[in-house]
């Protein structure tokens, strides 16, 4: 069943999103594409759809109460965040402004996967935020996050993150 969205669900969709996200605070939750939906279930009661980077993400609760405080402060009294699994969260679902805004913080984005039934991108090389160069070397699987690996340019010599492919 497709439905569409009041202008209501649309502002509270727009401010839902507007949530800065807690473990990357220069994306936001629409851009990091884990906000799913707002439905208004009745007067003063809305409900937010969110879908965790991965299973057991902790920034999930930061995430929740950030949308309901964000929600409480517009003047919904009720609001209620529930936690969608399927379809799975994958870093296809970052937007290209989030895309921009990572590199732009230093963080080398991920490169985008394709659809499952899609060809294969052939983008293997990552390429450094800070000078574009491709030559890039793995120094840690983890970094900051569970979904960040640590990297160094070859080029400028200098360390970075790289959001994981997902």
């Amino acid at each position: 069943m497709v439905t569409t969205m009041t202008d209501l669900e649309r502002e509270l969709s727009r401010i839902a999103g507007a949530v800065p996200d807690p473990e990357l605070p220069v994306l936001t939750l629409e851009e990091l594409g884990v906000l799913r939906g707002v439905q208004v279930l009745g007067p003063g009661r809305v409900e937010v759809e969110l879908t965790p980077t991965y299973t057991g993400c902790p920034a999930i609760e930061a995430m929740s109460s950030d949308i309901e405080r964000a929600l409480h402060d517009h003047g919904v009294p009720e609001v209620s965040v529930v936690t969608v699994l399927a379809p799975a969260w994958s870093t296809d679902d970052i937007s290209d402004e989030g895309r921009r805004k990572l590199a732009e913080f230093g963080i080398a984005p991920p490169r985008p996967q394709g659809p499952a039934d899609g060809p294969i991108p052939l983008t293997l090389a990552i390429r450094c935020p800070n000078c574009s160069s491709t030559e890039t070397e793995l120094l840690s699987r983890f970094s900051s996050t569970a979904c960040k690996a640590l990297r160094r340019c070859t080029a400028c010599r200098e360390p970075f993150d790289h959001f994981k492919e997902l």
